[in-house]
């Protein structure tokens, strides 16, 4: 009897690899068109809506605007990720590239880079609405809170491939929004300083990504310039969105039970 040979298994990471799995990524992309809309009209709708909600009080539009400029895309990439990636595999897509000699890393980043660069088509629109047709006034330069609306989406990113990895339907992958981002919105200093907070919820926040990703905004906000702060927040956004990346690619599993 003759045996089955076994693919052999990539033992680095590869950068042609995971070039070709984004380029998968984005043709399917491209022929989904109401997921293209959510990830690219729906925040762009959303800062919108609050513009107008807000337009006898310019001022509290102004306070509110920067912050959420970066938790919409954040919480519309973690959607989509999270759904795109739990469909590959309830497919059997996922088991099918995972028995080629293509990596989890090779994967997750590849996946990564797919919708990192939707990530950054996302927030450019949203930030040039916002600043450009919407008035909202900011203290430093624009392209400062374009960066960190991108590394907020790309942190969206990670999260939801992450979370894929513990779903086993798309209806469980859009639970997880509860457990994942709701509890970071509502401790992240959007709705009053993080230090206003009872002692132990601050301690809660002081560990969550949102919190740190609001804390630039705020700062681009209200700061001519690049600070410490700022850039010591944009680390932390960063490194968070990578760490995650890593799980995601060592809790990779290729089909769901």
């Amino acid at each position: 009897m003759t045996a089955t040979a076994t693919p052999p298994r990539p033992t680095a990471f590869s950068a042609a690899r995971t070039l070709t799995t984004a380029a998968r990524v984005l043709r399917q992309l491209r022929h989904d068109p109401r997921t293209i809309a959510l990830l690219l009209l729906v925040p762009c709708a959303m800062i919108t809506l609050l513009r107008y909600v807000f337009d006898g009080s310019p001022d509290t539009f102004d306070a509110i605007g920067a912050s959420l400029l970066g938790i919409f895309p954040l919480i519309t990439m973690f959607l989509v990720t999270s759904i795109a990636t739990l469909r590959e595999r309830t497919s059997g897509t996922l088991e099918r590239l995972l028995a080629m000699p293509l990596g989890k890393a090779d994967l997750i980043a590849g996946y990564a880079l797919a919708f990192g660069l939707l990530a950054v088509v996302q927030s450019a629109l949203a930030t040039a609405l916002s600043v450009w047709l919407l008035g909202l006034d900011v203290t430093g330069s624009p392209w400062l809170l374009l960066l960190v609306a991108v590394l907020d989406a790309l942190l969206g990113t990670a999260l939801g491939l992450f979370v894929s990895a513990f779903a086993a339907s798309e209806f469980q992958a859009v639970q997880f929004m509860p457990a994942v981002i709701f509890p970071q919105l509502l401790l992240c200093g959007l709705f009053t300083p993080r230090a206003n907070m009872h002692p132990a919820l601050e301690a809660v926040s002081n560990v969550l990504p949102m919190s740190y990703a609001v804390d630039a905004m705020n700062e681009v906000l209200t700061r001519p310039g690049v600070t410490g702060t700022f850039l010591r927040d944009l680390a932390i956004v960063a490194g968070c969105a990578v760490l995650v990346l890593v799980l995601g690619a060592a809790t990779l599993r290729r089909r769901t039970t």
